[in-house]
């Protein structure tokens, strides 16, 4: 599978943080349903290597689960062997490196020119410019300018506003955490979680 060009085409990557396994799955089950088919079970839910290794055996593999938060050489293990389709890292950590080991597909985060140069030279699949509400959609205009084949993706701070804006400066997609999760990994309403993944399919045109 290509993951650049299905990302490229989903568009819109939903960042999963939950208080438990079972409400990342119950997340991911809502967002499913609403249409958002590349999603990412960040190791910052506890269990979150369970979540990932169930949904991966409940969902076709045209659903796209990944993980993330992923900052250790053993997470990277743990995750591989639960199957994640991919990587995100917030950083160029240990686990950005192990993943390349591996041969996992990486989202390696970084922010600064330098940083995207060494994620792509480390061997990233797609960088994430993180946090990307700091310097706003411009800011991959001005990364693009040098670095036009970089492939990007905006991800902190992204909302259903702003999403589109992303997308025209030259990000290949968005990765949308707390603006498109609410309270649902809390326990929170499903069916609002599903409303707000609406609002951006629509945004996005997906």
């Amino acid at each position: 599978m290509d993951l650049l060009a299905e990302l490229r085409s989903r568009k819109l990557l939903a960042i999963i943080r939950a208080d438990g396994a079972n409400t990342a799955l119950a997340c991911v089950e809502a967002l499913v349903e609403a249409g958002v088919t590349a999603l990412e079970i960040s190791l910052t839910t506890p269990g979150g290597v369970e979540a990932i290794a169930k949904a991966r055996s409940q969902y076709d593999p045209h659903i796209l689960i990944g993980a993330g938060t992923v900052v250790t050489a053993a997470q990277a293990d743990e995750v591989a062997a639960a199957r994640a389709g991919f990587v995100v890292t917030p950083a160029i950590t240990r686990g950005a490196h192990r993943s390349v080991q591996l041969g996992l597909p990486l989202l390696c985060g970084a922010l600064t020119p330098t940083e995207v140069v060494a994620a792509l030279d480390l061997g990233a699949t797609a960088v994430k410019i993180f946090p990307a509400k700091l310097h706003g959609p411009g800011y991959f205009r001005e990364l693009r300018a040098p670095l036009p084949d970089a492939p990007l993706i905006a991800v902190g701070g992204v909302d259903a506003q702003s999403a589109p804006q992303y997308l025209a400066a030259g990000a290949l997609a968005v990765g949308v955490g707390s603006p498109l999760l609410g309270d649902a990994g809390t326990g929170g309403s499903l069916a609002e979680l599903a409303i707000r993944a609406a609002t951006f399919r629509t945004t996005l045109d997906i």
